[in-house]
């Protein structure tokens, strides 16, 4: 070591001495300044920046949180108010509809006829006594929670039989001879669904109609009316309202009507320090608003992208395939694991999606139906409005019942319109005539390729989509990989 290096040891020896904390200082002395993340501290209290920061950013978490679970709530409200706009009132009023994409709403489809009807149990519990035959029917409550599961996938297994539907805190007798099922808000949307046996719609339809439904204290109560609602456009979904305060204000009045859950006390205690509290009233501060506002952008953009870029591996169905699950826990109607409730499939579903039960959900042979979302061609690019594509069904399909592919525009999830005038392939209706033994090509782009006109459906330039392929009733080939879809590929 050389002199110049020795001369510089008395500089470094004190700079790390001050650099140290000292012995006969207290260790609040030592962060009697501190700056962490923009909180700074003095003395080891707050500047009044510091206390203005960590309220806005406290309040913003809290609030994206609250928006992404309650937004099964505001979307089971939509369902309601979407319902109410086209005269299908609670107790009353219900009617059928063959859906089409000019009723919007997430990730509906036109596979089968839908009926449905809306309940309010806050003058007690209601029958609903459902004939024999191929009914779908599930019960959930404004929360989106389920309730139950009636018709082939119920207890009835599709031989008729009557469910009693409780409401919140029910004391009453419980008379014997139904199937009885206890809600947690009084307002519910049962969803009806019914086979069009080979290919039938109409008496579909009318199999719909032959549901009774009335009060438990009143059985001779007048008949439900049944009005047609197909061709009329309708919206049952919360598009208008969920990157806006609207949101919160929608949201607010389902807290304030509904009896409280017990299950969701914790997120209860979130809305409350955000202003939503029942009994009181929703008036947030111009500070609040502006901070409720941007979470509902914030939280919809992250629902966002947790459907259309999900990191999962359990997502993927097929490791050599881009299909990916649409229900991510196929355990239960409540995305419960052992021993946590799975948020991020829950998100991700109600995204999508509406209703959940065990039902929709199972991945058995024979059981119910399945779902497998496409968003991602064969190279792994989002597929593109612009663009043709060519996807390869094998055949035969495994499907007891029936197969469809269903396209749905990606910013509204709802079935894309276009002058088409339809967005599903079917097995039981646009590809009935093609052969049942050979793979057959489905074309999805602007414009069918020629000849291939009844296999096509139009996407629209500039536009994203996705696809769900639906098997009702499926055999284990869907699930052992004995049978797989191709993916999309481009048509040049």
């Amino acid at each position: 070591m050389n002199i110049k290096h020795l001369a510089l040891w008395p500089a470094l020896l004190l700079a790390a001495c001050n650099n140290q904390p000292s012995a006969n200082k207290s260790s609040s002395d030592s962060t009697s300044n501190q700056n962490i993340a923009g909180y700074e501290f003095v003395g080891g209290y707050p500047t009044e920046a510091t206390i203005k920061k960590a309220y806005d950013d406290a309040d913003l978490n809290r609030a994206i949180q609250a928006y992404k679970f309650f937004y099964a709530t505001v979307s089971g409200e939509a369902i309601l108010q979407g319902n109410l706009a086209i005269n299908v009132h609670p107790n009353n009023t219900s009617g059928t509809l063959d859906t089409k994409p000019q009723q919007i709403g997430f990730t509906l489809n036109s596979d089968t006829p839908y009926g449905p009807l809306l309940l309010d149990l806050s003058g007690g519990p209601y029958v609903i006594d459902l004939p024999a035959g191929p009914l779908i029917v599930v019960a959930m409550d404004v929360n989106q929670r389920w309730v139950a599961d009636m018709g082939i996938p119920g207890p009835d297994a599709g031989k008729g039989g009557k469910h009693l539907i409780l409401p919140p805190g029910y004391k009453g007798n419980i008379p014997s001879g139904y199937h009885v099922w206890k809600a947690s808000s009084n307002n519910l949307t049962v969803g009806v669904r019914s086979l069009p046996v080979g290919g039938d719609v109409q008496a579909a339809m009318e199999r719909i109609k032959t549901i009774k439904f009335y009060p438990l204290n009143n059985p001779a109560a007048p008949a439900i009316q049944w009005l047609d609602l197909t061709g009329k456009p309708q919206n049952t979904t919360p598009l208008e309202w969920e990157n806006n305060i609207k949101y919160w204000e929608v949201l607010a009045k389902v807290i304030d009507r509904e009896p409280a859950y017990e299950g969701y006390r914790n997120y209860y205690g979130d809305l409350a320090v955000l202003g939503i509290v029942k009994g009181k009233p929703f008036s947030p501060d111009a500070r609040m608003k502006d901070i409720l506002e941007k979470a509902a952008k914030i939280g919809n953009a992250q629902m966002r992208v947790q459907s259309f870029a999900d990191r999962r591996p359990d997502r993927v169905v097929w490791n050599d395939r881009r299909w990916e699950w649409v229900g991510l826990r196929p355990e239960n109607g409540d995305f419960d694991t052992p021993s946590y409730v799975d948020m991020d499939a829950r998100e991700v579903w109600f995204y999508q999606a509406i209703g959940a039960s065990p039902a929709m959900f199972r991945r058995q042979a024979g059981q119910g139906s399945l779902y497998w979302l496409g968003l991602r061609d064969k190279t792994g690019a989002y597929v593109d409005g612009g663009n043709t594509y060519k996807l390869t069904m094998p055949q035969p399909v495994p499907a007891k019942l029936f197969w469809s592919v269903t396209i749905y525009d990606a910013e509204t999830r709802s079935q894309i319109i276009t002058d088409q005038g339809y967005a599903a392939l079917r097995s039981m209706f646009e590809l009935k005539d093609l052969p049942k033994d050979a793979p057959i090509d489905l074309y999805f782009g602007p414009k069918a390729p020629a000849g291939k006109e009844k296999q096509w459906i139009k996407t629209i330039p500039g536009k994203g989509w996705f696809a769900y392929i639906r098997i009702y009733g499926p055999d284990q080939a869907a699930f052992d990989g004995t049978w797989k879809p191709g993916d999309f590929e481009v048509v040049q």
